[in-house]
């Protein structure tokens, strides 16, 4: 579980740095009616999260106190407050993934009443929250006037794998060093 809870903190990484670079008009900014402000993605994020990890392995992880349609919905709360309900969030993902053990992996859990094994259901995750950190990338990259790369700056590829190459090979997880 410890490669899957570094996986988890490396989304959440692109995401905090890239919330970091909006000012709060741009954090609440949306294009048009139907589309996502970062602010709205943050907030469906952590809604998903406190309702997916709670109580993991003992219930449904779409929890009927979950106001789903409201995630999507433009409110008045703050960027403190909003980064508060984000954290919360994360922090049930990263409790719930330590208290995990290996016999727990192929347990079934459920989301919505459809059985997943653990592994699934984080996988599941992982791949939805993975979508959403892309989005709010994308949108603070558009909104940024001057940005820096997340990753391997632009035109930098050649001299980032000479890097890599010149090391000696090892067994380490790929955010090591990031």
């Amino acid at each position: 579980m410890i490669a899957t809870a570094k996986l988890f903190h490396y989304y959440k990484s692109l995401a905090d740095k890239s919330i970091e670079r909006l000012n709060d008009e741009q954090l609440f900014f949306s294009h048009h009616a139907e589309s996502n402000s970062v602010a709205v993605i943050m907030k469906h994020l952590a809604g998903n999260m406190i309702s997916r990890w709670t109580d993991f392995l003992q219930s449904d992880g779409e929890k009927p106190w979950r106001d789903r349609d409201r995630e999507f919905s433009t409110s008045n709360e703050s960027r403190a407050e909003l980064l508060v309900y984000w954290e919360k969030g994360w922090s049930c993902l990263f409790d719930a993934l330590a208290s995990l053990t290996d016999s727990d992996r192929h347990r079934i859990v459920y989301i919505r009443n459809e059985g997943h094994t653990v592994d699934e259901a984080i996988q599941r995750q992982i791949a939805h929250y993975a979508y959403h950190v892309g989005q709010i990338v994308f949108i603070a990259k558009m909104l940024s006037e001057t940005w820096s790369s997340l990753s391997i700056p632009r035109n930098q590829s050649l001299t980032y794998n000479q890097k890599k190459f010149i090391q000696d090979r090892s067994n380490r997880h790929f955010t090591e060093g990031i």
